[in-house]
């Protein structure tokens, strides 16, 4: 849609041009007429003008001095100017005003054609200029995110390792790409936080990581890109450089980036720095890097290089962990914890540390402790149970610092444990208080047990042996106990008795009661109160 403002103070000239242009061949769809700048300043006040035709000398206001005007309120709007008057000052001024042409009257039609139709064909330019700028600043704005896409596309697979593929997609995306670029991947990967975080404060240090790296590895380049990658990790993408590049440049830059993370984020943190690839070789590049990173169990705060995975650790032997058990049954937890330490202190001497053989020292060192526990009938299951010993476990694996954490944890727990047990008088205090505490619930003997983290028939054989009853004896004996005062010193109702002793069924109550006692519940009550 094209629309047309025809100004002059001559009528018969607005007249002879809007009935002398064939409008509708040029794709105008409305056509309007002003007799002075005043009407026309009205007419672009209502309605939006794409090109105004203007006659230069005109009462009140010059067509030179309107089109000023409406440079200001519609600067879209391209002018052709109509004068009887063939000076060269009215032409200056008329390109200094940015009109599109200027035409002496009186003005051939077929000649007004062709520039109404070079108009048009400026506006079209223009929009589509004005569209695609738009994008462009679109474009620049979401940049980093699009290219974020792409690589995380490439390196999970949605965009196929191949370099047609991988091409394919960048164009799709508008994001410049050339088959020949190369490209040098950098793993940075969080082995654990110093301080406890809330989830929130977790993301606002993997914030500071990031800026951290952008500043440190890119400072004021901007041929690379960093962003997260799960699990704590970030994926930073660098222009491509040559090995000894990567070496005596970006080595450094990683160490210097992970001295201030240490400093400043309280974390440790490892750098993981791949070869040089394109594109299409970066899935296979960033998944050697991941396997580095699992396999680094015995180092922090360090950066690896790709060709450290062509290494293969040397053959390695599991302690036998059969003395260590016996060294546990005897309370020498930290004999056993300084053999532990020897055993991983000799293996990174022989750099023969690696994510299979941690997770089976772990799996054999888990089972001898628990044999030693189920052999003092200690239930490890429930021993372990709390949110500490939890944790600790889920990250035993990841590094030797964290298996020494458990170990130290686990092995200190375990022993203290055991040296109460055998002073068995503080268990069956223990048992004597939650059966107190708990006497209105429907407890059973394993409730108690896992109490106190010991297996029910272990319990009951201590329990007998210290007070001459089984713990289901006693339990009984208490709670008779507390029914007789309840019925000499209350009127509670008997039901509520029952069910105040953990009894829910008032005829089994009565029974037990009565077995015990050769009164019915209502019968004592009588008797005693």
């Amino acid at each position: 849609m094209v629309q047309v403002l025809i100004v002059d103070d001559e009528i018969h000239a607005v007249e002879g041009i809007r009935s002398g242009v064939e409008w509708r061949k040029l794709g105008v769809t409305g056509v309007f007429a002003a007799y002075n700048a005043k009407q026309a300043q009205e007419v672009f006040e209502r309605e939006p003008i794409d090109i105004m035709l203007c006659d230069i000398e005109m009462p009140q206001a010059t067509g030179l001095e309107l089109t000023e005007w409406v440079r200001n309120r519609s600067p879209k709007t391209e002018t052709i100017f109509l004068t009887c008057h063939a000076d060269f000052k009215y032409a200056k001024q008329a390109l200094q005003l940015g009109s599109l042409d200027y035409m002496l009257k009186p003005v051939p039609f077929k000649e007004l054609e062709k520039v109404l139709r070079k108009a048009i064909e400026k506006i079209g330019k223009d929009s589509e200029l004005a569209e695609f700028s738009q994008y462009g600043r679109f474009w620049f704005q979401h940049q980093p995110m699009l290219i974020e896409r792409f690589w995380l596309d490439i390196v999970t697979q949605t965009i196929p390792s191949d370099a047609a593929a991988v091409r394919r997609a960048a164009a799709d995306r508008n994001i410049p790409y050339a088959d020949e670029m190369s490209f040098v991947p950098v793993l940075i990967s969080v082995q654990r936080w110093h301080k406890p975080l809330t989830l929130r404060d977790e993301k606002i240090l993997e914030y500071a990581l990031k800026k951290t790296a952008e500043e440190v590895l890119l400072g004021s380049r901007r041929d690379g890109q960093i962003f997260p990658f799960g699990n704590g990790r970030l994926l930073a993408v660098l222009a491509g450089e040559s090995h000894s590049d990567i070496e005596s440049t970006l080595k450094p830059l990683c160490e210097r980036y992970i001295e201030t993370c240490m400093q400043y984020f309280y974390c440790d943190l490892s750098c993981y720095l791949g070869d040089t690839v394109h594109g299409h070789g970066m899935y296979e590049m960033v998944n050697r890097l991941q396997v580095l990173e699992k396999n680094n169990v015995a180092y922090n705060n360090k950066v690896f290089l790709s060709f450290d995975l062509r290494r293969q650790p040397p053959a390695n032997r599991l302690p036998d962990m059969e003395m260590w058990g016996v060294m546990l049954k005897e309370g020498k937890g930290e004999n056993v914890l300084e053999e532990a330490a020897r055993y991983f202190e000799q293996q990174l001497t022989q750099d023969a540390l690696d994510a299979n053989m941690l997770h089976r020292f772990y799996q054999n060192f888990q089972q001898m402790l628990y044999y030693v526990l189920q052999t003092k009938g200690i239930q490890a299951h429930q021993l372990f149970s709390d949110d500490v010993s939890v944790e600790l476990a889920a990250r035993a694996t990841r590094s030797v610092t964290d298996i020494e954490a458990w170990m130290n944890h686990a092995v200190r727990k375990a022993i203290e444990y055991v040296s109460s047990i055998e002073q068995s008088q503080s268990v069956i205090e223990r048992v004597k208080h939650f059966i107190k505490l708990n006497i209105a619930k429907d407890l059973s003997r394993e409730d108690i047990a896992n109490h106190v983290f010991l297996n029910p028939d272990y319990l009951t054989r201590i329990f007998k042996k210290e007070t001459g009853m089984a713990v289901s004896d006693y339990l009984f004996q208490e709670r008779l106990k507390l029914a007789q005062e309840l019925l000499t010193k209350t009127d509670m109702p008997i039901s509520a008795v029952a069910s105040h002793i953990g009894y829910a069924n008032f005829s089994h109550f009565s029974r037990m009661f009565k077995k015990y006692t050769d009164l019915n519940p209502n019968e004592y009550r009588q008797l005693h109160q």
